[in-house]
């Protein structure tokens, strides 16, 4: 992949998000890795989104150094890169501060899973990072915060593979993929079921979990090895 090719890429995808409604002004960032060369391209910090080109997207190594560019690359860009060095099936990140998943998020919260829009996606809740602890908030901040997302899956025996979404607590939402398009959809369906969540909970404040014969059959059918949704 060109150089040019990549940031185009990661260009694309951060313009998609505030067309989807997931960023204000310049609150968040998205990135797409080359994995032959090494490197990833993402937004540059504080740029707003309606002044951005392809050209300013800046490429970095999987320890964050810069490579090419002028501009400081996203103050998240070291928690792209944990993630990127330590799940390399991924291809796509993308951060947010999208309002539903990050009122979660600031609840500390799991996002539970609560009818079949959410099981067509996922078999589990959305998982919530614990709280960081000082050390790592005073410490290097965005790098650790990769490793707490690594962390809480690691603690859940989670697969990045099938849950391709987080909440870090008191934060907001990281989502990933296969490309880099597939992490900005894994945003916007994260919104719409932490929207749905929200909503469920407050006409019904103990609704329950969705039973597990309808989440078997609604994530299988979508992802199994029968799965019949869609074309061929």
């Amino acid at each position: 992949m060109s150089h040019r090719t990549l940031k185009e890429e990661a260009f694309s995808a951060n313009m998609q998000l505030p067309e989807l409604g997931l960023v204000l002004f310049t609150f968040g960032n998205a990135s797409a890795i080359d994995r032959d060369d090494g490197i990833f391209a993402i937004k540059p910090s504080g740029v707003p989104y309606a002044e951005l080109r392809p050209e300013d997207m800046v490429l970095v190594d999987l320890e964050g150094q810069v490579v090419e560019g002028s501009l400081r690359p996203s103050s998240d860009t070291l928690t792209h890169a944990v993630l990127y060095r330590h799940w390399p099936h991924i291809g796509g990140i993308v951060h947010t501060h999208s309002t539903y998943a990050t009122a979660w998020a600031q609840t500390q919260m799991d996002i539970p899973i609560l009818g079949t829009t959410h099981a067509d996606h996922l078999t589990v809740d959305i998982p919530c990072a614990p709280v960081m602890d000082d050390a790592m908030i005073e410490g290097n901040y965005e790098h650790e915060t990769g490793f707490q997302i690594l962390n809480d899956f690691k603690l859940r025996k989670y697969d990045p593979a099938e849950v391709e979404m987080v909440l870090v607590a008191n934060h907001a939402p990281f989502t990933w993929g296969k490309t880099v398009a597939k992490a900005v959809y894994n945003s916007a369906v994260l919104e719409q079921l932490a929207q749905m969540a929200w909503i469920a909970h407050g006409i019904r404040p103990d609704v329950p979990r969705l039973k597990e014969a309808l989440i078997r059959k609604h994530f299988e059918r979508k992802h199994g090895k029968n799965a019949y949704y869609g074309q061929a």
